[in-house]
């Protein structure tokens, strides 16, 4: 009978674990979409709310600043807050916000709408994060940080394309409407199926200045700061540029590039997972390791490629998103790992400011570089990819230089889900079986000690 209750408890508690990723990918989707979708969007923009291209610029930066002082200021504050309540007031600030971009009849104030936007959604991916250190133990983080990794790849495949339909055929407030009216079921259920998620407050004894200076002055938390630095510093010195070099030295077209995004996010949906699954099975630092080169080689190829035929361009650009995915989900697995939990909602938050801050930086680095001939082609292109490659080769050292703080209690008793837990969870959820098979009260997060044990 004992035995038959264990399997009963891992049935339930792997349900449990879907529904939260589930509503987790969601909000992800819900978020990244908001973001990308303002740049396809700018010729349409500029045109209708006659702005200029430095005008545009700030429309998309004005999302990254709101973002990195969000950051800041949740680092300060996170942890005074049960996860759920954090999670739900930034999650509704985010919809109100996005509802005002689709609201807004000038410049003026779809520029107030994105800084708020950005203000609430910059810091979400950070407490999502610290929910899944919550939820899933530092043996099946990987598998969790992949699936919701797979919000990056449904936004890209689906999201972006549809809301350019939506925009092109009814104007560009609509993307934003929609989004913001679809994230409604997701607000609601997530306060129904989310539990407080509260066991680390009563560790919080700091004032909220206190907070952000120890956040910014841990030796560990330093380090995974510079990992993500990094990763940034590798990934927009190049990202932002890629387009334009594709149509103008590459020789695609406009109406040709959304199938980059279709074919690689197409790709990284079912790489993500695997990824996850992977770092789990053989180490997180390992599977980095094995990643993060190829993903160096790729920079290298994509920003040295030549005027090619088109299916060459998607297929090396797919291969591109695939392994720029699958550095960032042993990464961001080892970083989640990196904090006690009483820490973790601070250091999060920080985390996904610094993380803004670096893409604004490295996107600001490569437009110093990279110049436009008189012909119309991008030139120093293949110098930002030597500084891309570069800084990903760097992570290989920062990466081994980071301790994992384990919310294992190695003298208390293992709860009867950790005796018979069922596979991690998968990128496919159904969320009606997640529900019904919550019936009564969510499983409880024990309020363990932490310890620091070595990475594997």
């Amino acid at each position: 009978m004992e035995g038959s209750h264990d399997v009963s408890e891992a049935i339930r508690q792997t349900r449990y674990e879907r529904l939260v990723l589930f509503i987790l990918a969601s909000v992800q989707f819900i978020t990244i979409v908001d973001f990308m979708i303002v740049m396809p969007l700018g010729p349409q923009l500029m045109r209708t709310l006659q702005i200029n291209p430095t005008q545009f610029g700030l429309i998309v930066s004005s999302y990254t600043f709101a973002a990195g002082v969000g950051g800041i200021i949740a680092s300060s504050l996170a942890d005074r807050f049960a996860r759920r309540t954090t999670f739900l007031a930034l999650f509704a600030g985010f919809l109100l916000g996005t509802l005002g971009c689709g609201l807004a009849p000038t410049y003026h104030l779809l520029l107030v709408a994105r800084v708020v936007t950005g203000a609430f959604g910059g810091v979400l991916g950070g407490i999502a994060m610290a929910i899944i250190g919550d939820v899933f133990p530092e043996e099946r983080r990987g598998g969790a940080t992949g699936t919701l990794m797979t919000g990056f790849a449904l936004a890209s495949v689906a999201g972006v394309p549809f809301g350019l339909v939506l925009g092109t055929n009814f104007g560009w407030h609509i993307p934003f409407v929609v989004l913001a009216l679809g994230g409604v079921p997701i607000l609601l259920l997530a306060r129904l199926a989310l539990p407080p998620l509260d066991a680390h407050i009563h560790d919080v004894q700091t004032n909220p200045l206190k907070s952000l200076v120890e956040t910014f002055s841990h030796r560990n938390h330093l380090n995974a700061f510079a990992l993500i630095v990094s990763l940034m510093i590798g990934s927009f010195t190049v990202f932002p540029y890629l387009s334009a070099y594709l149509v103008s030295n590459v020789g695609m077209t406009e109406n040709q590039l959304p199938l980059i995004y279709i074919f690689g996010g197409a790709l990284t949906l079912f790489a993500a997972p695997m990824v996850g699954r992977f770092s789990d099975r053989y180490g997180k630092r390992r599977v980095y390791r094995i990643v993060a080169p190829a993903s160096a080689v790729m920079l290298f190829v994509v920003t040295h490629l030549p005027a090619t035929h088109v299916a060459i361009a998607v297929v090396i650009f797919g291969a591109l998103m695939v392994c720029n995915v699958g550095r960032m989900i042993p990464a961001m697995a080892i970083v989640t790992s990196s904090v006690r939990r009483e820490r973790r909602g601070a250091f999060l938050s920080a985390n996904s400011s610094v993380q803004h801050v670096a893409s604004g930086i490295g996107a600001y680095l490569g437009g110093m570089i990279v110049v436009e001939s008189s012909d119309g082609k991008l030139e120093n292109f293949g110098t930002v990819g030597w500084i891309a490659a570069a800084a990903t080769l760097a992570t290989l050292w920062l990466v081994g230089r980071i301790e994992v703080a384990s919310d294992i209690d190695p003298n208390a008793a293992p709860s009867a889900a950790s005796l018979a837990i069922a596979a991690a969870a998968e990128a496919s959820v159904d969320a009606g079986e997640a529900l019904v098979g919550l019936s009564g009260e969510h499983p409880t997060l024990k309020k363990d000690a932490s310890i620091v044990s070595p990475i594997e």
